[in-house]
């Protein structure tokens, strides 16, 4: 069980498919983890349990931080937490592993918001303000044998992120799926995503997907 402040993401479907991939994968045991818009710090969690080196986690918002370190100790976890914009606060550090779970529903404005709780899944009008930003600075922190693992809802482009890792230089893939009901927050938007053509009429199941990524 984990703790969930106001204001911080819950983990879900999401989260849970993810965790799912590195725990078969064995992606974490003894590998130093970084852990980028950890929210609650569930994946900075399952990494550390799963015999990780090191976990670091990163988030924009004090909350998130707060919430991390107070799960982490209530888990027996060493995750150290640091609060900030994506990669500047490891900047100068590489990681073996690299988990993100970031914002990717797309929403009305290009405009993130900084203080509510949407600050967790907002992520513009295409749902890729954050995920474009992740693929494109990820190999910064990334050690030569590393690997990168990204959920999000294909509605927001499978391939755009294929294409941007690949961009980036590193070799990616989808290594896994799943169809999930919309949550709250799809469906008071579904009528929107309808009129941009982003679903189609009546659709009120997403796909999920898991994207690892590494050197090629």
């Amino acid at each position: 069980m984990l703790l969930y402040p106001p204001g911080v993401y819950r983990a879900e479907d999401d989260t849970d498919l993810l965790i799912g991939v590195m725990r078969r994968g064995d992606f974490a045991a003894g590998r130093h983890v970084l852990d980028i818009g950890t929210g609650s710090g569930a994946l900075a969690i399952a990494a550390a349990k799963a015999g990780a080196a090191s976990v670091a986690a990163v988030d924009l918002s004090l909350r998130s931080v707060i919430a991390t370190r107070l799960n982490s100790r209530l888990h027996r976890a060493r995750v150290s937490v640091r609060r900030g914009d994506l990669f500047a606060p490891v900047a100068g550090r590489r990681f073996d592993l690299v988990v993100a779970n970031p914002p990717y529903v797309p929403s009305e404005s290009s405009e993130l918001p900084r203080h509510r709780i949407a600050r967790s899944w907002d992520a513009g009008p295409d749902g890729r303000a954050l995920l474009d930003r992740i693929c494109a600075g990820v190999v910064d922190v990334l050690a030569p044998d590393g690997d990168v693992l990204l959920v999000h809802s294909e509605l927001c482009g499978t391939q755009a992120t294929l294409d941007a890792l690949t961009t980036a230089g590193l070799k990616a893939r989808v290594l896994a799926h799943a169809h999930v009901p919309f949550g709250p927050v799809l469906r008071s938007r579904a009528a929107m995503l309808e009129a941009r053509g982003m679903i189609d009429p009546g659709q009120r199941i997403e796909k999920l997907v898991v994207v690892g990524a590494r050197h090629g």
